[in-house]
This record gives C-alpha cells, structure tokens and sequence, in this order.
C-alpha cells in the first residue's frame, strides 16, 4: 500500500514538472516597444509591475531615479541588468528590452524601460510571460534592480 501511495506521487510530481516544462516551451515572446510612447500595461494577473501603472495598486513600483546624465545611466543601468544575469534583447535610444530566465523550469520574464532624459528617470515594466502568479518575483527583481542600480550610481 505504500509503494502504491509513493509511486502515484511520483507519477503526479512528475506529471507537474512536465506541465511546467510544456508552458515554458510554448510560452510566446510578447510584443516589445512602446504604445502609444509608453510602455504596455500589465495584464490584470498578478505576475506584472510597472512603474507606469496607475492601478491596482498591487502593479505599481517607483520608477528609477538617477542623477547625472541620461546616457550615463542607461549604461549604469545595462550594466547592473547583466550582473543581474539578464541578457538584454532590444535597444533603442529610449527603450531597453532585457529577459531573464529561471533556473528550473527554464520560465522567461520580460523586463522593458522607457528613459525620460528631462525628469531624469527611467519608467520600467516587469512580466512574467506565463502563469497567473509569479509570488513576487517580478517585484523582487524590481527592487533587487533599484538597489543595485543606486549602488552603482553611488560608486561612479
């Protein structure tokens, strides 16, 4: 009776990693760039923040603030995405698209800013492509950025 109990949760833990790995597999790039000038609103899943939400409230972080020029800190703030572990996927003179992947089921989240040189802050966007919830990490990594980001700032 116990080998049968411990193969049927084998069997359904199995069953879940392989569900994961088929949404990892199928999940489709989202379109990247800006809309209207602005970077896309979250979905209404909890698994998006952006600094350019308005609400829910659950969606909303700060944008980066930086003092000093704007190309300096788009460069500060390439270098902090790649220490992250990030790989940076588009580029444009006010736009950054970089992807960041996890470890076990090989989960793809976007992260996207739109740089604003005359209020010296750059509004950023952060998504899981797949599932409902992504318990935090996307805000997480948000916050993890900002630190990081500030600290670079502080040494140059």
């Amino acid at each position: 009776m116990l080998m049968k109990i411990f193969l049927i949760l084998i069997l359904a833990g199995l069953a879940v990693c392989l569900f994961f790995i088929y949404l990892s597999i199928t999940a489709k790039t989202p379109p990247s760039g800006l809309v209207d000038g602005r970077l896309r609103p979250c979905p209404d899943t909890p698994n998006c923040v952006s600094s350019e939400a308005r609400t829910p409230l659950s969606h909303r972080v700060e944008p980066l603030a930086f003092d000093g020029s704007p190309p300096r800190a788009w460069g500060q703030l390439k270098k902090t995405l790649l220490a992250m572990g990030g790989r940076i996927v588009e580029e444009q003179e006010d736009y950054l698209h970089a992807t960041f992947v996890s470890r076990i089921f090989r989960f793809v989240d976007d992260m996207e800013f739109r740089l604003l040189k005359p209020e010296n802050i750059i509004h950023l966007r952060s998504a899981s492509r797949v599932g409902h919830s992504d318990l935090g990490v996307n805000r997480k990594r948000v916050e993890r950025l900002r630190v990081m980001f500030s600290a670079v700032a502080v040494k140059n």
